[in-house]
């Protein structure tokens, strides 16, 4: 049984089909492995175990009569403290929100319960979204996977930790800047960031409605394949035969050549091996994305501080400093300053689709540094400053653009190699990261 602790989610499914895991039993495992975790209360914000012996029993009954609804039928999975789950506190990773409890599940949530999945609980996160680093003093911060000083990465920070520690299968996170894959490459993880507007946000705390997206954290690019499906109640990209002869790739330059010494040595070992393979790769620059970023602060503070201010001003206490200071400072745009920005994004997003026609996906270092350490973090808000905004530089690039995502283990420890592909486009990136895994792992 130690064994199911380490396998992929598509594995459990398949050997819970073979009748060789008994859903029951993988529940049961996975949960003594949380209570039995001497940082599960740093991972998981709380379990579910109630609902998630229901769901299970109910799975393992399908079973047996040869009804599985789907190939994760029975399999566990966990849920950043950002999804509503009826009956169950979902807090955001805020003392905002402590004791909120909604009455109905998020539309995602549902989905993937309707496919099968058993819900193990809900994970830490920084709070409310706003932060790639994954530093949450008010709440938890969980453990590094290679440094447990370091901050894993957020702010889908427990969703990662509760995989690469054993103690989720698979997981679900949002990404509204790089909130899933940067901790999945800090964790050594497969994290796909879907096209905003593929998967409902209905029932998920927003951080900022127009660039909130949902998406799988996970051990392999199938389980993210079917995770996907499941969450959308869709069929999942066949990714048979997928190989990268013949793909063509542009690296941006400008987000690679001046990425860290770790980051940069493990992106261009990943590019060398994508080349023997066969995959074409063209190094370049596109000016558009670099106006685009420019306007990242005009863009999203403005819009989180809209949502939250009123929220925030009645106990602005209750906030890590760090946080408050990044809301508040979407007070100091006015709407034309959005309305001319939002205008300029537009324009930007229709030259690099332009620009990028011809390439099957653009490929940079997920995250441009490696995990800071969490005392320093805290002590230095200079060093937090530049650090959080290094975390985000290069994952920014695909929700700027409205892109899908992909976030890649390249072997060397929290060093993660990200594939852009145009949106909705995520079938095609799925093949394309099957194609990859292969060649990098």
């Amino acid at each position: 049984m130690q064994d199911w602790l380490t396998m992929t989610a598509a594995d459990l499914g398949r050997s819970i089909a073979r009748g060789e895991i008994d859903a029951e039993a993988l529940c049961e495992t996975y949960l003594a492995a949380i209570a039995a975790h001497p940082d599960a209360d740093r991972i998981y914000a709380r379990t579910t175990p109630e609902r998630a012996r229901a769901e299970a029993a109910a799975a393992a009954k399908r079973a047996r009569l040869g009804l599985r609804v789907g190939p994760l039928d029975g399999v566990p999975v966990s849920w950043k403290d950002l999804f509503d789950t009826a009956g169950v506190a979902t807090e955001a990773g805020s003392k905002l929100l402590e004791g909120r409890v909604p009455t109905r599940d998020a539309a995602v949530l549902s989905a993937a319960s309707h496919a099968g999945t058993v819900c193990l609980g809900k994970t830490h996160m920084s709070e409310l979204a706003f932060s790639g680093l994954g530093l949450n003093p008010t709440v938890a911060t969980p453990p590094g996977l290679h440094d447990r000083g370091a901050v894993p990465g957020g702010s889908s920070s427990g969703a990662a930790t509760s995989v690469s520690f054993g103690l989720a299968p698979i997981a679900i996170g949002s990404d509204t800047g790089g909130s899933v894959r940067i901790p999945a490459a800090w964790n050594d993880l497969v994290g796909l960031k879907t096209t905003a507007g593929r998967l409902s946000c209905a029932g998920t705390v927003p951080l900022v409605a127009s660039f909130d997206t949902v998406g799988p954290l996970a051990r392999s690019v199938e389980d993210a394949a079917l995770m996907l499906a499941a969450l959308e109640a869709g069929r999942a990209a066949d990714l048979s035969g997928a190989t990268l002869n013949g793909a063509r790739f542009l690296v941006l330059d400008t987000y690679t050549e001046d990425a860290r010494e770790a980051p940069r040595a493990a992106f261009n070992e990943a590019v060398a091996k994508i080349t023997d393979a066969g995959g074409n790769v063209t190094h370049g620059t596109l000016p558009m994305v670099d106006e685009a970023m420019a306007l990242a602060a005009v863009l999203f503070t403005p819009e989180a501080y809209g949502t939250w201010g009123d929220v925030i001003e009645a106990a602005p206490d209750k906030m890590f400093d760090r946080i408050l200071e990044r809301f508040r400072s979407g007070k100091d745009f006015s709407g034309p300053d959005v309305w001319k920005a939002w205008n300029t994004l537009n324009r930007c997003c229709a030259e690099y689709a332009a620009a990028t026609a011809q390439y099957d996906a653009v490929l940079l270092p997920t995250a441009p540094i490696l995990p800071p350490d969490a005392a320093r973090l805290m002590a230095d808000q200079d060093y937090y400053v530049t650090e959080n905004l290094l975390a985000l530089r290069n994952t920014r690039v695909g929700n700027l653009m409205g892109l899908c995502g992909l976030s890649l283990p390249t072997g060397t420890p929290a060093c993660g190699l990200m594939a852009l592909a145009a949106p909705m486009a995520e079938a095609r990136l799925l093949r394309i990261g099957a194609a990859l895994e292969a060649v990098l792992a």
